[in-house]
């Protein structure tokens, strides 16, 4: 047999060649394309043949080298495509699947989604603002006077010292109420303005069962020209009803705040049917919720609104106090250390 004939008994042996496992396929691999694969010597013997045969030969081997590369890729792809249908054949479908543990939503989150949702059903549109910011929007803008005790160290964390005289001066904080995102908007925006603000606030407080250092409001503004007290206490007597049922009833006691007058802190009646609630509500079956009033036309004037032609009401609301009434948590320091004994109660809450 010359040489001619062994090459192209080896392509013949290649184009049957089968490999239904990787194993085979690797051994074809090996046989016809490995560094001692036995095509490899055949070149040697283009030295034996005469000059005019050598060129016809070594196209002949080259065939060979290029059917057998095309014959591996085949092999392994076909091999790696039956490897895949055998585990898929191996599965069983009808076994139950691993258990996969949920996760949940916490309580802050919760509450501050459903207290958006009940204003953005009314019109109000989601307002944000930086958590660290200069003393003019927090305090000076919301007519907070520089003698006032919410300026002092004991309530604010100060990040920069500076001048706390008018809108260009250098002090910054931790925001200690989202207000200050009111005053953007006021400065940003003309009326009519109906916005609530969500957020993280921070205020220099002793860490207890009912206060934390870090919490989180929501307040509400709105702007317009005839804005009445009317108008706020409708607003809230519908909040109240979403939040806390059909039947809540609502009252508004005089208070003070330097951004509103008059001002008002709003209550709604709890009752007193269990020791709980005589807790909760000191006695009195009545439970306060926020704070609320008119704004006060110097913050209208400080933000660049005429208070001769627009009135308007705001009202602020801890969203921690909100949650714990809820869901009947009894200390705010649960929301805040991440114990996932206490998170996992509220895997099925939507």
């Amino acid at each position: 047999m010359d040489v001619f004939e062994r090459v192209a008994q080896l392509i013949a042996e290649i184009e049957a060649a089968e490999a239904p496992t990787p194993e085979a396929v690797e051994a074809f691999r090996i046989r016809f394309l490995g560094s001692k694969n036995v095509l490899k010597p055949l070149m040697g013997e283009m030295r034996n043949l005469p000059n005019e045969r050598k060129r016809d030969f070594g196209q002949l081997v080259n065939r060979a080298k290029t059917v057998a590369q095309e014959r591996y890729d085949a092999l392994k792809s076909a091999a790696s495509h039956a490897e895949e249908q055998s585990a898929a054949a191996d599965l069983d479908l009808t076994a139950p699947a691993e258990p996969r543990p949920l996760g949940s939503r916490h309580p802050i989150a919760l509450t501050m989604r459903r207290i958006v949702s009940i204003f953005e059903r009314i019109g109000f549109a989601v307002a944000e603002g930086p958590e660290v910011e200069d003393d003019w929007h927090n305090f000076s803008a919301m007519n907070t006077p520089e003698d006032h005790p919410a300026r002092d160290m004991q309530d604010t964390f100060y990040v920069s010292e500076g001048m706390p005289a008018g809108p260009n001066n250098s002090a910054m904080l931790l925001r200690t109420h989202t207000s200050s995102v009111q005053a953007r908007t006021m400065e940003q925006q003309q009326p009519p303005i109906r916005i609530i603000a969500p957020g993280r606030v921070y205020r220099n407080e002793t860490i207890s069962a009912r206060s934390h250092a870090q919490f989180h409001q929501v307040e509400g503004l709105y702007i317009a020209e005839r804005v009445s007290f009317a108008d706020m206490k409708a607003t809230l007597l519908h909040f109240a009803r979403e939040m806390y049922g059909e039947g809540t009833k609502i009252r508004l006691r005089p208070s003070y705040f330097p951004f509103t007058e008059p001002s008002a802190e709003m209550d709604i009646w709890w009752g007193l049917e269990t020791e709980h609630d005589h807790r909760i509500t000191k006695g009195t079956g009545w439970l306060e919720i926020l704070g609320c009033g008119m704004v006060d036309p110097a913050v209208l004037e400080n933000c660049g609104i005429d208070p001769e032609k627009y009135t308007g009401y705001a009202f602020g609301m801890g969203i921690e106090r909100q949650a714990m009434l809820l869901y009947n948590i009894t200390d705010i320091r649960l929301m805040f250390e991440n114990d996932a004994r206490f998170l996992r109660q509220f895997a099925s809450v939507i």
